[in-house]
């Protein structure tokens, strides 16, 4: 089992990780998926999920795909993307993947090489984008 932190990993770098492991028949934990990181402009990602949740596109919103806005669901189905998902093989591995909003069991990651954000280029958080789209965390 690979448990891999996401506090300030690059989202895009961390999921083709994710997705290689889950398809080779790893198990994989990825925890603290509020803390992920988006680089580009923070607008434009915003538009971006938005547009796929309000599903102009389609014209029928009933109809249109289901994207989540709690983080951990979120990350989970943007890795979805990234697994070749009307396949036995892909669903198999989709199984495989389990996302946490922080630590619920106290996971130890372990050192993997996933970039990490350089704190320069622009960026939005998970937790961030998820909030813009509607989700209130709770506060415990």
């Amino acid at each position: 089992m690979i448990v891999i932190d996401g506090t300030n990993v690059i989202f895009g770098r961390m999921a083709t990780f994710v997705a290689k492991k889950a398809l080779s028949g790893e198990e994989i934990r990825v925890i603290n998926a509020e803390k992920i990181v988006l680089t580009g402009n923070p607008s434009v990602i915003v538009e971006r999920y938005l547009q796929r949740r309000r599903a102009k596109h389609t014209g029928n919103p009933e109809l249109s795909p289901k994207w989540p806005r709690v983080p951990h669901m979120l990350i989970k189905r943007m890795i979805r993307g990234m697994l070749p998902w009307k396949t036995a093989r892909g669903k198999s591995a989709y199984k495989r993947i389990i996302v946490y909003s922080g630590n619920p069991k106290e996971l130890k990651a372990g050192e993997i090489a996933i970039k990490k954000y350089d704190g320069v280029s622009p960026h939005i958080t998970v937790q961030k984008l998820c909030e813009m789209m509607g989700y209130k965390m709770i506060k415990s």
